[in-house]
């Protein structure tokens, strides 16, 4: 009834009045449900690339965005600074020493670069441990961490499995923790009055 409709712009009450006594075989009720569900599979297909196109659009739009944004702040190490610490008051290690750990290497590559260019230290110095899935092959992981980080394979100190995993598979796309321990409690010092003084004025009278 549907195809009828569409094809002569009859409205469906006038066709259902004139098919209401319009007895169908089963081999006809076969073919109208597969025609039904055919027209319904068709339609969420059509509905997920309208949805990813409208997606693709908005996330094009961001990206515009945020690059005219980003052409208006100058690229001095105070800003990036400031931009270390803002991280660090989200990830870093709060206690006694500087480290971070994370299972973003986009964000540990982040920490290292801003750590080298502001304070002028090597990464080479630092520690590197991971933290992995029962199933997770160590050997593999340790290559891909330090391929990632740019640090020799040696550098990676402890690598420890969480038993809690045993038996649950893990996502492919999931790396492990790598937890970077720089020391230097100096700078832990630094990081943390940064940003609380940062904060505080961002957030003083609201």
């Amino acid at each position: 009834m549907t195809t009828i409709e569409r094809k002569y712009c009859i409205a469906r009450s006038t066709l259902s009045g004139w098919f209401k006594e319009v007895e169908l075989s089963e081999e006809q009720r076969t073919r109208l449900m597969k025609n039904s569900q055919d027209g319904w599979k068709k339609a969420r297909e059509n509905a997920l690339v309208w949805h990813k196109a409208q997606k693709n659009i908005r996330l094009d739009k961001a990206k515009r965005e945020a690059d005219c944004v980003y052409q208006t702040i100058p690229q001095t190490n105070e800003i990036l600074e400031l931009a270390l610490a803002m991280l660090y008051f989200g990830k870093g290690s709060k206690n006694h020493t500087t480290a971070m750990g994370a299972a973003d290497p986009a964000l540990l590559k982040f920490f290292l670069s801003a750590l080298e260019r502001v304070y002028g230290l090597d990464r080479k110095d630092f520690r590197y441990d991971l933290h992995l899935r029962d199933d997770q092959n160590e050997a593999e992981y340790k290559t891909f961490w330090a391929n990632e980080l740019k640090i020799p394979e040696e550098k990676i100190g402890y690598i420890v499995k969480d038993k809690r995993t045993i038996g649950k598979p893990t996502r492919n796309d999931y790396k492990g923790v790598c937890l970077i321990t720089v020391g230097k409690v100096a700078i832990l010092r630094r990081l943390k009055a940064l940003y609380t003084v940062y904060c505080s004025d961002i957030t003083m009278g609201t």
